[in-house]
């Protein structure tokens, strides 16, 4: 079977999926649990993106020379 994302809640006894899917007994599953309330994935995405800023900031720094269209050069 291909790999699904489907979305399920929790209700206090057993994970419930919000829709219908057609799964056989046993069929092996891989469950991710996401916070409640997005604080953590929001935090987690803020930290990503700070550190994307920063290396972009090492690898374009004031020192790195501005390229013009003359410094491109066509590969025949």
């Amino acid at each position: 079977m291909a790999t699904v994302i489907l979305k399920a809640h929790f209700d206090g006894k057993h994970i419930v999926l919000d829709e219908p899917f057609d799964l056989s007994t046993n069929s092996p599953l891989m469950v991710t649990v996401l916070s409640a309330n997005g604080d953590a994935i929001d935090r987690e995405r803020a930290e990503w993106a700070h550190l994307a800023a920063q290396s972009l900031a090492r690898a374009y720094g004031d020192s790195e020379p501005e390229y013009t269209l003359a410094d491109v050069k066509e590969r025949s």
